[in-house]
């Protein structure tokens, strides 16, 4: 086989792809990065008048100067305990401002390459097309996720690593590289939580504990020192104006109706209500359909508890992560993984095939291109 061709591979047009993309992005802004971290003014300039802007901007303000950063974070603890992807990135400017946003970009497009092929291999191991890997990488929250410089990529590439490794059974080193994902972003803990889940009902206790504590004491001890230094814990449901996790299942979909002004509803759901019915309601209930169908039937497996641990959250997810499109998507990316994960563990080759719906939402990031 020519060398083109070994190259023709999911996470190779994926990247090819994104590139394309960014570069429209930054040539749409008279070819300055900056306009990947998407500034706002309103936290940029300190004024409440200000543009907002969108998350990456954080990252940014971390990686420019720590110790300064604090002023310019909508909930400072909540930004800072993200801490991976701006650390990384400020490593790799060697301090200078300037090249931050080239760091990020450079980081995320490893991460979306790496992530898509460890996906690639996983799906190889299962028996069915490489080419599903696409439905992971060609979707608004990880290659989206590049754009704005957001954590996404590059902590969903450590779950896909973490979960190579913990399909080989060293678990020790999944349970490493699960902490590092969960200091890019919290909620990634969900896979080691399903994953001690896993290793308990097949009676590993040693493993389970293992596993568990390694995952979550490094982000425990950066919880106690952003309580300290800032004066609070880092989690929650989100920035400013976040609501909390419901409590209710699906409460956070109910209020988009309910805590909407009348006047505003039609147009929020005509454009809300498909994406949330397609991409997220409908996979939500097949994948609790499905696992817990397998768990009556005492079929637990590593897939399934992915499958059950990813769907259950989903119940629970604040109204305010629910009512922003590009905000839902990017939390759906763990579900993605766990869906496309246990369809192909199961020869499920319909679902696959559904699932490539979420290339779909890849649309959205036509509302991205100005920074």
């Amino acid at each position: 086989m020519s060398p083109v061709r070994r190259l023709i591979r999911p996470w190779f047009i994926t990247v090819v792809l994104c590139l394309v993309y960014v570069g429209i992005v930054i040539l749409s802004n008279k070819g300055n990065a900056i306009s990947l971290v998407t500034l706002g003014t309103r936290f940029s300039q300190q004024s409440t008048a200000g543009t907002e802007g969108y998350d990456g901007q954080f990252n940014y303000y971390i990686a420019r100067d720590p110790t300064t950063a604090a002023q310019f974070l909508d909930v400072p603890a909540y930004r800072f305990q993200r801490i991976l992807f701006p650390t990384l990135g400020r490593l790799l400017a060697l301090g200078q401002t300037d090249l931050i946003p080239w760091a990020f970009l450079l980081i995320n497009l490893v991460a979306l390459a790496l992530g898509t092929a460890l996906l690639e291999k996983l799906l190889i191991q299962f028996h069915v097309s490489r080419w599903y890997a696409l439905t992971y990488g060609l979707t608004l929250g990880i290659f989206g996720s590049v754009r704005l410089s957001l954590s996404e990529p590059l902590a969903y590439a450590l779950v896909l690593a973490g979960i190579t490794l913990a399909r080989n059974r060293q678990w020790l080193w999944a349970a490493v590289i699960f902490a590092l994902a969960a200091l890019a972003k919290e909620t990634t803990l969900i896979f080691a939580g399903a994953y001690v889940l896993y290793l308990f009902t097949q009676r590993d206790w040693k493993n389970g504990f293992m596993l568990g504590m390694i995952a979550l004491l490094p982000f425990a001890l950066w919880q106690l020192i952003l309580l300290k230094t800032l004066g609070a814990l880092g989690v929650g449901s989100g920035g400013a104006q976040a609501t909390s996790f419901e409590l209710i299942p699906l409460m956070g979909i109910i209020r988009i109706w309910t805590d909407t002004p009348a006047e505003a509803r039609g147009k929020i759901l005509l454009i809300l209500a498909p994406t949330l019915l397609i991409f997220v309601i409908l996979p939500t209930v097949w994948a609790l359909w499905e696992s817990l169908k397998d768990i009556r039937r005492k079929k637990w497996s590593a897939e399934v508890s992915l499958l059950l641990v990813n769907a259950a959250i989903m119940l629970f997810v604040p109204f305010s992560t629910y009512r922003e499109p590009i905000g839902i998507l990017r939390f759906i990316v763990g579900l993605q993984i766990a869906v496309i994960l246990y369809a192909a563990q199961n020869r499920r080759y319909r679902v696959l095939r559904n699932s490539t719906l979420w290339i779909v939402t890849l649309f959205y990031v036509a509302t991205l291109v100005t920074g």
